[in-house]
């Protein structure tokens, strides 16, 4: 395994984690796996629990409310994906042993409020302070809903030759955090309205409602993956992938911002292969995409059919202006060292 910063390698998962994750109980029914976002337990009378966990931030450049935000909405993002919004949570914060009661005081309450609008319980966890502990991550988290079985979405029920739409646009995270991290750069080079713009959509990250819009009440469409590190390019392939499908794309409409954009270019970054938490990827059948992408436009959502899912024999394909290429997985999301770089070069 290569000790590179961000998720460990798809290799490292199927051939090593997957194969050693404890007595094989039947009522599982959705193990860990590649592109998946959430496991699924069948229970009785025909239901199943979907279950997801993420790291918890704690982002001083950020503030606690922003922190507190990705902490939750992140993992919301994944249970989104089942087409259903978290209904439980359990939150272990491993915590700056500086960190003040105060500022641990609005931390939670931040937590507690984002928790209550969604309509999630917060049912137990781990609070605990550690010395020397300065990392941007303060822990784990776990979101749990109890779920219809025939409703519940996951990746891996994508099928070839069904459409791929995405909402929104790509690297709104990773743009958000960087303009909002290293605001004196960010405005000198792009100008304070790209700027404001970026910033603006940090608290789009969320992609719940993307899902719960996109799924409605309807059997449009059969699988969801939300866009975390490896960027929009990165989410395509895990979903595929998860599927067993080749996909191709057309690179010319897949959704870039124009303060995404600018941003992305300050730290040298592609947009398409970067964190880019709040759009969703969405699989559906053709004769469902028109009605699929009104529900979200309708809803204020925007969204762009960017491609086909394939069988897997015909690979996984980008095509931009009359050029097939090859589209490959990068295991290394770029953001991680652009932050770390800007951070070490005393940008402000």
């Amino acid at each position: 395994m290569d000790n590179t910063i961000g998720k460990i390698e798809e290799e490292f998962l199927e051939a090593f984690i997957t194969s050693r994750c404890g007595e094989k109980r039947p009522e599982v029914l959705v193990k860990p796996g590649f592109g998946l976002d959430v496991s699924l337990v069948a229970l009785p009378g025909n239901r199943v629990m979907a279950l997801t966990s993420d790291p918890l931030s704690l982002i001083p450049s950020l503030g606690l409310q922003e922190s507190a935000w990705l902490s939750v909405q992140l993992m919301a993002n994944d249970m989104a994906t089942t087409g259903f919004a978290p209904q439980y949570g359990q939150f272990v914060l491993n915590l700056p042993a500086e960190f003040s009661q105060e500022d641990f005081k609005t931390y939670w309450e931040h937590i507690h409020t984002f928790c209550q609008k969604m309509g999630m319980a917060i049912t137990g966890g781990h609070t605990g302070f550690v010395a020397g502990q300065n990392s941007t991550i303060a822990g784990g988290g776990t979101f749990i809903s109890i779920l219809p079985a025939d409703q519940a979405l996951t990746a891996d029920k994508a099928q070839a030759g069904e459409v791929l739409l995405v909402t929104k646009t790509a690297a709104i995270s990773s743009s958000a955090i960087l303009a909002m991290s290293f605001p004196e750069t960010t405005k000198n080079r792009v100008g304070r309205e790209l700027y404001q713009k970026a910033c603006a959509a940090f608290y789009e990250t969320s992609s719940l409602r993307d899902g719960l819009v996109a799924k409605g009440t309807t059997n449009d469409i059969t699988a969801m993956h939300d866009v975390t590190e490896g960027g929009l390019l990165g989410a395509i392939y895990e979903l595929a992938t998860a599927a067993g499908c080749g996909v191709h794309l057309d690179k010319n409409k897949l959704p870039v911002g124009p303060a995404q954009a600018a941003v992305c270019e300050v730290f040298d970054l592609d947009p398409l292969q970067c964190i880019g938490a709040g759009s969703m990827i969405i699989a559906c059948k053709k004769e469902k995409a028109a009605l699929v992408e009104n529900r979200l436009l309708s809803a204020g959502i925007a969204c762009s059919l960017v491609g086909e899912l394939t069988d897997a024999s015909h690979g996984m394909v980008l095509h931009e202006n009359d050029q097939r290429k090859a589209l490959v997985y990068q295991k290394k999301d770029p953001y991680w060292e652009a932050f770390f770089q800007a951070s070490k070069q005393g940008w402000k």
